[in-house]
């Protein structure tokens, strides 16, 4: 029977315990591919995340000035709601809109210390949301930004610190009604060994704070934090092992775009690590983001559109 399901024989020096090892990671992604099917359907505003039928693409509008990326447009409101158009002509599902630059190296701000971060990020969102039916993220740990951002327009808020350094932000959701995207950041206890288990641990413990908050379950997406306190190995191994995630019963955010860890494996800087991010989408994909955080949303929308084809077949129309 062991040899039925793993799908080869058992050779003399393979023990029964390896053989049940293998059977039971079979199992798990049959259960891996249950949980990505029957995942409720998500609400952002008047739009409706079914998930499973695609991958949907979140475009990075970053204002802060001394992005990582190179890519902060500051203050210019005009050129930030050009950027969102042409995104979402594109193909972008979600328009993510940052202040405060996350950089490694970068010294945070206190949480109280909100005031550059609302003076860039609430005008755009106050304009996008009278231009735009697409639904608008704001990227930030802070409640007193959450606020003002949902205020002006936003429907989705999405918390580097996964609850940790401003729980205050689950009332917000609840409040709203707006999905709450957690991620892992182990920038504060990065650890050596064990990478995905902590990263499991982390978010679940934000999954919590939201549910005792009174987020409903269908509200929480969860996001391993790629670069975010974990080193080139780690990254690696996350996306390598992003189906383990799915062990937490919610959708995956997958944000690498222009990240080091693939100009450390290609050796090229950020405006350069366009091909390498989207082989990462793609694999990305294969084994289960739901959602994939880019710069470079045309390029991004066709690796989705021919990643879904294989991945998830009976959902693209031939």
């Amino acid at each position: 029977m062991v040899e039925l399901l793993v799908g080869f024989p058992i050779k003399s020096g393979m023990t029964i315990w390896v053989a049940y090892r293998l059977l039971g990671f079979i199992l798990i992604g049959v259960k891996i591919g249950e949980m990505k099917t029957n995942l409720l359907a998500t609400r952002a505003g008047n739009t409706e995340f079914r998930w499973g039928v695609k991958t949907y693409i979140m475009g990075i509008v970053n204002l802060s000035p001394d992005s990582f990326s190179g890519d902060g447009i500051g203050g210019d409101v005009g050129r930030a709601a050009e950027q969102a158009h042409q995104m979402i002509a594109d193909g972008a599902d979600i328009i993510d809109v940052g202040g405060e630059s996350t950089r490694p190296g970068t010294a945070p701000r206190s949480i109280e210390d909100a005031g550059p971060e609302l003076n860039l990020v609430i005008p755009v969102i106050k304009r996008l949301a009278r231009e735009v039916k697409t639904p608008i993220s704001v990227d930030t740990y802070r409640s007193r930004v959450a606020s003002k951002a949902l205020e002006a327009g936003a429907t989705v808020l999405n918390d580097i610190w996964g609850l940790k350094k401003d729980p205050a932000l689950a009332k917000l959701a609840v409040e709203a009604k707006a999905p709450l995207i957690l991620m892992a950041n182990q920038r504060e206890m990065p650890t050596k060994v064990g990478i995905v288990a902590k990263v499991i641990a982390y978010l679940q413990e934000g999954i919590d704070i939201a549910l005792e908050a009174g987020v409903p379950p269908e509200n929480i997406i969860v996001d391993p934090g790629i670069g975010f306190g974990k080193t080139f190995e780690q990254n690696l191994e996350l996306i390598n092992r992003l189906a383990e995630l799915k062990s937490l019963g919610k959708p995956i955010l997958l944000g690498t775009s222009r990240k080091s860890f693939i100009g450390l494996a290609l050796d090229l800087p950020a405006d350069q690590r366009l091909e390498g991010n989207l082989a990462v989408t793609a694999i990305g994909i294969a084994n289960g983001a739901d959602i994939v955080r880019v710069h470079d949303v045309k390029q991004t929308a066709l690796v989705c559109k021919m990643s879904d084809a294989i991945i998830r077949r009976g959902s693209i129309s031939e």
